[in-house]
Formats: C-alpha cells, structure tokens, sequence
C-alpha cells in the first residue's frame, strides 16, 4: 500500500456490494473502509493510523452513480469529485460541482469521493457546506441489510454517528431548479484548501435562501437569521434582483452571525476588539457571501 507506512494492514477485503462491505467490517471491527484513500494513506505514512485491514469499497458499482427518487438525487458515496465536476452533473447539483472542482489537484479529484469527504469531516472539506445548505441527508447501511436515514448536519456536528460496521451508502439531495453558487478562499493561488468557503443555495418554491460558510468552525455553520432577513428583500416573482447595498448588508450580517465579536468582560469593562487575523476572515467571508449571492440572484 506504501513504502512509508510503520505497519501495512494484515488483510484486504474487496467487497462487491455494500452488504457485502456492512458484513465484512462486521466480521473485523478493527478493520477501515478505504474508498479513495486521500486521506486515509496520509494518516497512514503519517504514523498516526495503523489499521490491522482495509475494505476496499471500490468495486461496489452502486456507490458510483447515482439515480433518481421523489424529487430527489440519490448520490452513491463512491463517486468520485472528478465524476462530480462533470457538465452532466453540474446541470443537477451545480454548486456540489463548483465544489468538486475546487476540491484540488487532478490526483485528488480522481480519488477522492463524496462520501470519504463527510466521513472525514475535515472542516476544509468543500462538499460539507454545499450538502448544508441543500439540507441533504444520509443514507446509512447497517447489518442484515438495515437502511437509515439522517440529516448530514448532524452526522457533521456529532448528534448522531455511525454504529460498528455501518458506512454511508447515499447522499439524498434535493432537486430545486434553481440557482446555487459555491465560493472559496484559499491561501494561495490555484488549488488549496480553503481559509473560507460559502455555499448559496435559493429555494423559490419555498421563497427562502439557504446559507453555509464552511471551513471557519469544525462544521459547516448557518446563519439562519440572514437567511431570512434576505429572502424577505427579495422578489420571487419579479426579476429577484437586490440593490449593491443589500448584497452588502447580506454579506456584514453572514460574516458577523458566524464571527462574532468577543463577549465582554465580566466586569461589565468593553469587549476587546478582534485580531488583525480574525478580522480579515470576517472580512473574507462577507466578501464570499456578498458575491455569492449576487452570482446566484444574477
């Protein structure tokens, strides 16, 4: 597997279908499901997972596409961000394909998969705050071919996690036909992981705006209020354009609801003002929101 690993795994199992990979981490509790690998093989030519087996997920057919199902796409964990990035797909789910385009290197993009990058979690992960505001779900398979389903907010801030030998099967999206924007911020130019991410996502059934900013906190966070204080500016049924000042405003609001400022003393002295460091996110990250939303109302 590597040359730089302390120790390889002891097994390899190459299940055929995801019952098949539910009972065989069933069969080795200590064993890790491995679909891409991206984050997994660093850890281990880091030192700081020695797994005694893998199982292997790649040859489940099922988790690399994905199909329809009441007014929603059923995303098989397997597919990759390259497969994602696609124009085919990109005219289903445009923002999880800006995301996917932006998740880095060629190398990268063809191995790493949706599902690797909701088990992982990294805040970083550009999927995580797209999937946030589409209110996604998750399709868990457990033992004896056991199916449920949770939101993917709470397997992301840990109010629900996977049992022994479960895996995440499916990404249920919404399809709502309508504009979606994903914006990031690296530290440098071309791809890197992001400093900042915003994810927008517009409802017009609903008439609501759906907000994510990720890679500032340790999940995707949704500041709910300027959701709705914007979509009640906006006119669904006209042209839904805003005024500069409004995009703006959204943006100030976005930043501040996510980086607040510090509290104050307890005795009752002013709060101290924020670092120079923290500041420019919050600048960041209004800029992200400000553009997004102009792109996806334009």
């Amino acid at each position: 597997m590597t040359t730089q690993a302390p120790q390889a795994a002891q097994s390899v199992t190459l299940p055929a279908s995801l019952d098949e990979a539910v009972a065989a981490l069933g069969a080795m509790p200590a064993a890790v499901p491995v679909a891409g690998g991206t984050d997994l093989m660093s850890a281990v030519n880091k030192g700081l997972l020695r797994p005694s087996g893998l199982v292997g997920l790649g040859r489940i057919s099922e988790l690399r596409g994905w199909h329809y199902q009441d007014g929603h796409a059923l995303l098989g964990a397997g597919l990759t961000h390259a497969r994602m990035g696609r124009p085919d797909f990109a005219a289903l789910i445009p923002a999880l394909a800006a995301s996917a385009r932006a998740a880095g290197p060629p190398q990268i993009r063809n191995a790493g998969t949706l599902g690797g990058n909701i088990a992982t979690a990294a805040p970083t992960g550009d999927a995580l705050p797209v999937l946030a505001a589409l209110e996604a779900e998750l399709v868990i398979a457990g033992p004896g071919g056991a199916r449920r389903e949770i939101p993917v907010s709470h397997l992301l801030a840990g109010r629900e996690m996977l049992e022994p030998a479960e895996l995440i099967g499916f990404v249920r999206v919404p399809l709502l036909h309508a504009p979606q924007v994903f914006l990031k911020a690296t530290g440098r130019t071309g791809p890197g992981r992001a400093t900042a991410s915003v994810a927008i996502v517009l409802d017009p059934a609903r008439r609501g705006v759906r907000c994510a900013v990720g890679a500032i906190a340790p999940m995707p966070l949704r500041p709910l209020e300027a959701e709705r204080w914007i979509a009640s500016l906006i006119d669904w049924d006209g042209e839904r354009g805003l005024a500069p000042d409004a995009l703006a405003a959204f943006g100030e609001y976005v930043a501040a609801a996510c980086i607040p400022d510090e509290p104050p003393p307890a005795d009752g002295g002013e709060a101290p003002p924020l670092s120079p460091a923290v500041l420019h996110l919050r600048r960041t990250v209004a800029a992200l929101a400000r553009r997004a939303l102009g792109r996806a109302l334009s």
